[in-house]
């Protein structure tokens, strides 16, 4: 009995050894810990320009983000009025499914007509669910096309925890709504790479209908926050209180989120205590290569001898501030290269580094192109040259 045990034994961990092993868990990215105290269910805190999280919390939680869904809403409806698809002075008939929404609304009547313009500003500032409705329906031709735009858009920005069913954020009737305050940052660093969505997004107060609707901003941090630009709020009994503010000052723009707060006041204060340390520990700072650093690179069987690189006048990085002096720059450059040069042809970089660790790199191009040298040309090249040493032998007898 002791042997069958023993072959027994011996015969599982044989086939144990066989069996492929199994796939590693990847990692979960790791973002640095919040530094303040909020009352939310997840945040995220991102610097816009380089999409640099600074601090975060349950970052890829899958919950539900009420109206800040309107930010992808607004991005596909910047980007068909950037690409011109339409125009801010389109007029928009509202259709049945668009005045049938509920939640917050501009009581839109079906076949009214609204501009572009007054259907974003609608959305933007008082979160109307009917004017995105509509905004959509033009844009896609219909809801559910323009909610799988909004779906494809998210899977090219790399939203992987986003899925959206709808366009306004209404949740009621769905358990599928998801994203997480990672996704919702980097869905408001895409819309505020559009620079017309701060012409709504930062009004308090305005009115429609020549003054019969009025209009205020449901992100109450636009009245009283120093350098606000934005962005989205959002609520409904599922997702709680959320919002993404965003925020610019000294050229350093943040993008707070805040997912599922229990109260509005919870919301706002969580993303004005998370933007107020970014700006007290932070800085954008531009960055510019030494050019003392950088000799000329050697052009082998060129028109001319050689090139002098040239690159982006300035990288800018955000920095913990103080550190800005502690930063080194390492030149990685080719000593030659062959003919011909295409104009812009990357000859090496130039990384900036901080405390051994690579921040920001500038590519070092060719500033004009370099033709090949021609056979005829190379011997008219050694004529000269020997005439020049005959000259020179005969001046020195």
């Amino acid at each position: 009995m002791k042997q069958i045990c023993s072959i027994a034994l011996c015969a599982a961990l044989l086939w144990g050894l066989c069996l492929p092993a199994a796939a590693a868990e990847p990692p979960a990215e790791a973002f640095p810990e919040m530094q303040v105290e909020i009352n939310a269910k997840a945040a995220v805190l991102m610097e816009a320009n380089t999409g640099r999280v600074l601090m975060a919390q349950n970052a890829h939680g899958r919950l539900y983000p009420a109206s800040v869904t309107k930010i992808m809403t607004l991005l596909l409806v910047m980007e068909a009025v950037e690409s011109g698809k339409i125009a801010l002075t389109d007029t928009v008939t509202a259709s049945a499914e668009a005045v049938s929404k509920g939640g917050s609304q501009i009581w839109l009547e079906e076949g009214e007509q609204m501009t572009v313009d007054e259907l974003l500003k609608a959305a933007a500032v008082a979160s109307a669910n009917d004017a995105c409705e509509a905004l959509g329906e033009f844009v896609a031709g219909s809801s559910t096309a323009f909610v799988a735009q909004m779906n494809e858009r998210a899977r090219t920005l790399g939203m992987e925890d986003t899925h959206f069913v709808n366009c306004t954020g209404l949740d009621d009737t769905t358990t599928e709504h998801l994203t997480s305050a990672y996704d919702v940052a980097l869905m408001s660093r895409e819309l505020l790479r559009h620079e017309l969505v701060r012409q709504y997004s930062t009004i308090w107060m305005d009115t429609l209908r020549n003054g019969e609707t009025e209009l205020v901003n449901t992100n109450r941090l636009v009245r009283y926050y120093d350098g606000i630009t934005g962005l989205k709020t959002g609520t409904t009994e599922k997702a709680g209180c959320c919002v993404s503010a965003t925020a610019a000052r000294g050229g350093l723009e943040l993008i707070a989120v805040v997912l599922g707060s229990e109260t509005s006041d919870d919301r706002f204060n969580a993303a004005r205590a998370m933007l107020d340390w970014g700006f007290a520990n932070f800085e954008a700072v531009s960055l510019s290569v030494d050019a003392s650093l950088l000799p000329p690179v050697a052009v082998l069987g060129g028109t001319q001898a050689q090139v002098r690189p040239v690159y982006q006048k300035q990288v800018t990085v955000v920095l913990e501030k103080g550190k800005a002096q502690s930063v080194t720059q390492k030149p990685d450059l080719a000593a030659s290269v062959a003919a011909p040069v295409e104009n812009g042809q990357t000859l090496g970089r130039v990384d900036f580094l901080l405390d051994g660790e690579t921040i920001a790199s500038c590519d070092l191009t060719a500033p004009a192109a370099v033709g090949r040298l021609t056979f005829l040309e190379a011997l008219r090249r050694v004529v000269r040259l020997l005439g020049g040493v005959g000259q020179e032998f005969s001046e020195n007898s």
